[in-house]
């Protein structure tokens, strides 16, 4: 009789163990820069505010790769980009490594229920949205792929953006023009004040069915993965969100004159035309657009977060929000991603660990966003994958103020290009390709490791990063230390 008592009581105990593991609830937004309330910013964000609040903010953490098909590589499988070999959207992971257990996947290895909503790996924005886009079925259970109204009202939608050289804006002569109603919803400046309510918008749908996933009993610990489509363009949000911020308040950024002039050229590649040639009023609209999109976000996300209390299950979930990466609203003439500046790679990243020492404060210690995957391993007393190069925020979640000896490292590749901008058949064709750091300090930043420039700014005396200091013989021993940090993190 013993025996079969002894196996029951272990099946109990395994049970009982396997309850009380933590859950994880993981949002993710998509090209939203940190401009929450919670972050000092204009967009008003009372749900993420609030979760900063009850979790441990970090105010400096920063993006692998300033573009959402490599960064969401990246952060997934906690691999840098050379590692992974993904540098477009167009690329898949498991083509260069196949066999990698990606974070989720490290779950449901270990007996999660595992699912996404939305978008987690890549999809075209907004042409894929409702199909699997770039997924890796390997890493889920449970998938669902919401589709909205947005996705029907394209034929509304304002459009503004440069010719960027296809094979059809060569062909209709509009390479470097600035084209209005160009129907590259994703590509471009795009928006609209919808008609109708957050339920029937994609980010709407979203909620609903993370909040049906929250309301299913399980014997089984979850994780899973909530990815919403905006503040990505075409910047789409219901109207009322539109009207809470009137457009003659809307603040344009600081433009000196000679920020541009003293920038590489290639470092301005992703807007080559400031701002797109838009006149101050067409900025503003456009701002206006992203911060009501950023909002609606917010709302979907507080939906959520509040489901997850109805049910009882915020004690045992570690819930965590990020975006892939940062974003230029006219900073340097900049907009959209894809530049080597604070604003588009830095990245809005909170963690709330019921059991964390430090929630409620922030840190100012330098993360990337590669150290999630190796922190909820941390956290759940899972081993990840043994190539993982991030590195666990874990202490930073005890004592914000840890001695923290790391820094952050961002890249950037704007394509082919010829050696000396000209056409020569026997050349082979140059990459324009940025790696940058940033220090507690500084930002350093190479192009072709120096050919095509290098950049330095000093955060403490120019947080906009308005001078680059890279040429003055006084900062040659900063640029000499950090050229040997920045070849420490990439390849």
């Amino acid at each position: 009789m013993r025996l079969p008592i002894a196996l029951a009581l272990l099946a109990c105990l395994s049970a009982f163990a396997a309850e009380t593991r933590k859950n994880v609830l993981l949002l993710v937004s998509d090209d939203c820069g940190p401009r929450m309330g919670t972050y000092g910013g204009e967009a008003l964000t009372p749900n993420i505010d609030a979760l900063a609040r009850s979790g441990v903010r970090f105010d400096r953490a920063y993006c692998q790769y300033a573009l959402c098909n490599p960064s969401r590589t990246s952060f997934l499988t906690g691999l840098r980009p050379d590692t992974t070999g993904v540098y477009d959207n167009a690329k898949e992971f498991r083509k260069v490594i196949p066999d990698m257990v990606t974070m989720p996947q490290m779950f449901k290895n270990n007996g999660y229920t595992v699912g996404r909503i939305g978008k987690l790996y890549h999809y075209g924005v907004p042409k894929e949205i409702g199909t699997n886009g770039l997924d890796d079925p390997q890493s889920w259970e449970q998938v669902w792929n919401p589709r909205g109204r947005d996705c029907d009202d394209e034929d509304k939608i304002f459009s503004i953006g440069v010719g960027a050289g296809s094979s059809a804006d060569k062909a209709n002569g509009k390479t470097g023009q600035i084209l209005v109603g160009s129907g590259n919803y994703g590509g471009t400046l795009s928006w609209l004040a919808a008609d109708g309510t957050d339920a029937e918008q994609t980010d709407g749908k979203i909620a609903a069915q993370a909040i049906s996933f929250l309301q299913e009993k399980r014997a089984k610990p979850f994780f899973l993965a909530v990815g919403f489509f905006r503040p990505h363009t075409p910047y789409v949000a219901p109207k009322p969100y539109f009207q809470s911020y009137p457009k003659d308040k809307v603040e344009l950024v600081p433009d000196p004159a000679a920020d541009r002039a003293s920038k590489p050229q290639v470092a301005l590649s992703n807007t080559a035309v400031a701002n797109y040639g838009m006149t101050e009023d067409t900025q503003r609209t456009a701002k206006q657009a992203y911060l009501a999109s950023m909002t609606f976000m917010d709302a979907q996300f507080g939906l959520v977060l509040a489901e997850l209390k109805k049910q009882g299950l915020d004690k045992n979930t570690i819930v965590i929000f990020i975006s892939d990466h940062g974003y230029n609203l006219g900073e340097h003439g900049l907009w959209q991603k894809r530049s080597l500046y604070e604003d588009s790679a830095r990245v809005p990243f909170i963690i709330r660990d019921p059991d964390s020492k430090a929630n409620g404060r922030p840190t100012r210690r330098l993360a990337e966003l590669l150290d999630l995957y190796p922190t909820l391993a941390d956290l759940c007393g899972l081993a990840p994958d043994k190539r993982v190069e991030g590195k666990s925020l874990r202490p930073l979640l005890e004592r914000p103020d840890a001695l923290w000896n790391h820094s952050a490292y961002t890249q950037v590749d704007f394509g082919a290009i010829n050696a000396g901008g000209k056409k020569k058949a026997a050349t082979p064709p140059e990459r324009k390709v940025g790696r940058s750091v940033r220090t507690e300090r500084y930002r350093y930043t190479e192009w072709n490791q120096g050919k095509l420039g290098v950049e330095l700014y000093d955060h403490d005396a120019d947080p906009g990063e308005f001078k680059n200091l890279a040429s003055d013989p006084a900062y040659a021993p900063v640029v000499s230390a950090l050229k040997s940090t920045l070849a420490k993190g990439t390849n």
